[in-house]
């Protein structure tokens, strides 16, 4: 499923809601902000921390961290984007990616997410279950670096990845949850899954299984 957020502004505030937390509980977090306070930066800004802070603390560890984030979120709109994120969807690409980066846990890959579910599409944004699904089908290799192993998998889908914002949307969420479900960092479950047969992942793990029980 794709996020409930809408609009940069809103996309941000998703990406901040929760720490290390189920998406249901994610929208949780949000669903309450939104109702309880308001989905604007001027809302935010002048909300309390009597109001925040219970809100933050469903959202797990560092509730006043979190707290402290939205208010940041809020004030670099207000300061520097007239209190409207969505003008930067009216800037290039590289700008618009760029001005999102400002924000609290928006790295490229973040911003790059964002802007894709805003319409804008340059690539394909890959969080940290897509990215292990493509390397371990041998679109890249697995480093100590994410960023250099992020980097890798780009060039390498660059000429067969999709075109157009929806196909991208789709690939996204569907490289995303089969990581989530099927091929997990830890006990992926190779045995029922449906790339099996062109993973160089999972045939290296029943060779080593053919090995081991030989």
């Amino acid at each position: 499923m794709p996020p409930p957020a809408q609009g940069p502004f809103a996309l941000v505030m998703w990406e901040n809601a929760c720490y290390l937390l189920p998406d249901t509980r994610r929208q949780e977090v949000f669903d309450a902000l939104r109702q309880k306070v308001g989905m604007s930066a001027a809302a935010i800004d002048s909300a309390s921390d009597a109001t925040l802070l219970p809100l933050a603390q469903r959202g797990g560890m560092r509730p006043e961290t979190r707290v402290f984030r939205w208010r940041e979120i809020a004030r670099i709109t207000l300061q520097q984007f007239g209190g409207d994120l969505d003008t930067i969807l009216t800037r290039p690409y590289s700008e618009a990616k760029k001005a999102l980066k400002q924000f609290p846990n928006i790295g490229d890959p973040g911003a790059e997410k964002i802007l894709l579910f805003c319409g804008m599409a340059s690539g394909l944004p890959l969080e940290s279950n897509g990215l292990r699904v493509l390397v371990r089908l041998g679109w890249g290799r697995s480093q100590k670096s994410y960023a250099a192993m992020y980097r890798d998998v780009q060039q390498n889908i660059a000429t067969v990845r999709p075109r157009n914002a929806t196909a991208l949307q789709e690939a996204f969420l569907l490289l995303r949850e089969h990581g989530r479900a099927t091929c997990k960092d830890k006990a992926p479950h190779c045995d029922r899954c449906s790339l099996a047969k062109g993973c160089e992942y999972a045939a290296h793990r029943v060779a080593a299984f053919l090995s081991s029980a030989g």
